[in-house]
C-alpha cells in the first residue's frame, strides 16, 4: 500500500474537522479547548478587575451624598456593569460554539431509528480509532485530542441501552421529566419516522398531530437530556488545562512529560483542580445562554429550562467522580473505556485493547463504577473496539482452513456475542480491497485467540514471510511485525479514500 494518503471521504473530513473544533490546536485558537485555556488565562485579570471596581464603589459609597462623588460612583458602576456584560457576551458565544458542536455530534451519530443511530455511531467511533495513530511518538497527543468526542458518542449509545433495559440508573430527575413511563416502555420506537398510510381526512389529521407531538417530545428529550450529556462528556477533563493543573503535569518550567505516571499526591491534587476548574468553566465560561426576545413569560420559561440543564450537567460531572449506582456511571464507564482505548499513557499497547473489559470489571468489583453499566457497554461495543484490526484464518467453500491469514476491521456495534466481532474484510486472497464483505469472526478463526494462533503456528517461516511480504508495504515495516500477527494496525489502510467506506451497505 502507498504511504501517501489521498483525499478523504466527506464523512472522514467531517470527523477530522469536528475533532479539531473540540480539542484541536491552531493559530486561530478557536477550538473548545483553546477557548477554555483562554478563559483560564484571563480569569485572574477579570476577577481582579471586578474586585477592584467593587472595592472602589464600597470606598466611595459613604460619601455618596456629595454630587461629584455620586457621579463618580455611577461611572464606576456603569463600568462594572459593562464589563460584566462583556464577560456574559463572551460566555454566550462559547455556549453557542459548544451547543453547535453538540448538535453536529447528534447529526453525525444519530438517525431516524435506533438501528441507524447504532450504525452511524459505529462509523464515527471506528473512524476516530482509525485516524488515531497506534504507534510512534504522537499517540498520546492524538488520543488526548480524540478522546472527548469518542467518549461523548459512547455516552449517547449507553444512554439508549440503559433506557432500553429500563435500569434504575435512568431515574434521574432530568430524565424523568423528559421521559415518561410510556416513553421508556417504547424507547427505540418513539423517535422512529413513521409513514402515515392513506386514510380518511379526519384520521389522517389525527395521526399527523400524534406524529408531530411525538417528534416534539423526542426533540425536547434531545435538547434537554442528550445535548447536556454530550456537553458533560466534552467538558469532563477540560480543567486539566488550567494553569495550576498544567504546573503539576508539566512542572514549573514546563519541561516534564504531561503523560507520565504521576505520584499519588500529585494525582489527587490534579483531580481536585480538574473538577473545580471544569465546574468553573461550565458555570462562568459557558453558563446558561441569554434569552433573546421580548416576552417575559417566554424568558422566564427559557431561564428555568436552561438552569435545569446546567444543574443536570453539574450533577453528571459531580456524580461521575464516585458514581456507585448513580447516573454518574453514564459518564464514568465511557470515561474509563475511552481512557484505555485512546490511552495517553506511555504503557499504551494496541494489542491489549480487546482486554479493556478486564480493566472495567476490576473497576466495578472495586466499587468505582456499576457492573450493570459495564455489562451494558460491553453489549454495545463487544470486546473489540470499533476500527480494531482483526487477523483471521479464512475457510474455503468446504469449511477447511486456508494456509494463510487475512485482515478485517471491526465495523459494527451490538455483536450477538461480545467475543465475536462484526467486521468488514480488508483483504481477500492476500490482496487489499476497498469493498470487502461483512463477516463475524469467531474464536476458531480469530488469531487474537491464543488457541487459534497456536494451532496455526505450524506454518513454515518461509510461508509466513511470504504472507507478510504481500500484506505489508515495505521491508522496514515487515521486519517490525510479528510473523504471526494477533491483530493488525489498519491506520495506513484507512488513510486511502477508497478504503474509508467500511460502512457502505454493499461493502
Amino acid at each position: 500500500m502507498s504511504n501517501k494518503a489521498n483525499s478523504d471521504t466527506h464523512f472522514t473530513a467531517q470527523v477530522k474537522t469536528l475533532l479539531n473544533k473540540i480539542y484541536g490546536r491552531s493559530i486561530l485558537k478557536d477550538s473548545l479547548l483553546e477557548r477554555s485555556i483562554s478563559f483560564f488565562g484571563d480569569q485572574p485579570y477579570n476577577d481582579n478587575k471586578l474586585d477592584q471596581l467593587k472595592l472602589r464603589i464600597a470606598e466611595l459609597y459613604p460619601q455618596r451624598k456629595d454630587e461629584k462623588v455620586n457621579r463618580q460612583i455611577e461611572k464606576i458602576e456603569r463600568e462594572y456593569r459593562d464589563f460584566k456584560q462583556d464577560l456574559k457576551d463572551e460566555s454566550n458565544e462559547r455556549h453557542k460554539y459548544l451547543s453547535d458542536i453538540c448538535h453536529e455530534i447528534i447529526g453525525l451519530s444519530e438517525g431516524n431509528s435506533l438501528a441507524e443511530s447504532n450504525k452511524k455511531s459505529a462509523q464515527l467511533l471506528g473512524t476516530i480509532q482509525l485516524l488515531s495513530p497506534t504507534e510512534g511518538k504522537k499517540v498520546a497527543e492524538a488520543n488526548e485530542c480524540n478522546k472527548p468526542l469518542y467518549k461523548a458518542i459512547l455516552c449517547l449509545r449507553l444512554l439508549d441501552k440503559l433506557c432500553l433495559d429500563k435500569t434504575n440508573i435512568i431515574k434521574e430527575a432530568q430524565l424523568k421529566e423528559y421521559l415518561s413511563e410510556a416513553d421508556i416502555a417504547n424507547y427505540g420506537q418513539w423517535q422512529d419516522e413513521v409513514q402515515i398510510p392513506v386514510q380518511d381526512e379526519d384520521q389522517k389529521k389525527e395521526d399527523e398531530q400524534k406524529q408531530k407531538l411525538k417528534k416534539e417530545t423526542y426533540q425536547a428529550y434531545v435538547e434537554n437530556v442528550k445535548i447536556p450529556l454530550i456537553m458533560a462528556a466534552l467538558l469532563q477533563d477540560i480543567g486539566h488545562f488550567h494553569q495550576d493543573a498544567q504546573r503539576i503535569e508539566k512542572g514549573d518550567d514546563g519541561t516534564l512529560d504531561p503523560h507520565r505516571t504521576l505520584p499519588v499526591d500529585d494525582r489527587k491534587a490534579l483531580l481536585q483542580i480538574n473538577y473545580r476548574e471544569t465546574i468553573r468553566f461550565l458555570v462562568e465560561g459557558i453558563g446558561a445562554p441569554t434569552y433573546i426576545g421580548n416576552s417575559k413569560a417566554d424568558r422566564d420559561k427559557f431561564n428555568v429550562v436552561e438552569h435545569k440543564k446546567l444543574v443536570f450537567i453539574k450533577n453528571l460531572l459531580k456524580s461521575a467522580i464516585s458514581p456507585k449506582q448513580s447516573i454518574g456511571n453514564l459518564l464514568k464507564v465511557p470515561q474509563i473505556y475511552a481512557s484505555i482505548i485512546l490511552s495517553t499513557k506511555s504503557s499504551y499497547n494496541y494489542k491489549l485493547l480487546p482486554k479493556v473489559y478486564q480493566a472495567l470489571n476490576i473497576n466495578a468489583e472495586n466499587g468505582s463504577c456499576s457492573q450493570i453499566v459495564v455489562d451494558a457497554l460491553r453489549a454495545i461495543t463487544g470486546d473489540y473496539p470499533q476500527g480494531f484490526g482483526i487477523t483471521y484464518i479464512p475457510k474455503d467453500s468446504d469449511g477447511k482452513f486456508g494456509d494463510h491469514y487475512e485482515y478485517a476491521i471491526v465495523n459494527s456495534l451490538y455483536p450477538e456475542n461480545p467475543e465475536f466481532p462484526c467486521c468488514r474484510t480488508a483483504t481477500r486472497n492476500l490482496t487489499f480491497l476497498g469493498h470487502g464483505q461483512d463477516i463475524i469472526i469467531t474464536h476458531e478463526v480469530n488469531l487474537y485467540n491464543t488457541e487459534t494462533a497456536q494451532g496455526f503456528a505450524s506454518l513454515s517461516k518461509d510461508r509466513l514471510n511470504e504472507i507478510l511480504e504481500l500484506l505489508s508495504s515495505n521491508y522496514h515495516e515487515r521486519k517490525n511485525l510479528d510473523l504471526l500477527p494477533r491483530c493488525w494496525h489498519a491506520g495506513e489502510f484507512f488513510s486511502l479514500k477508497n478504503n474509508q467506506k467500511l460502512w457502505n451497505k454493499n461493502g
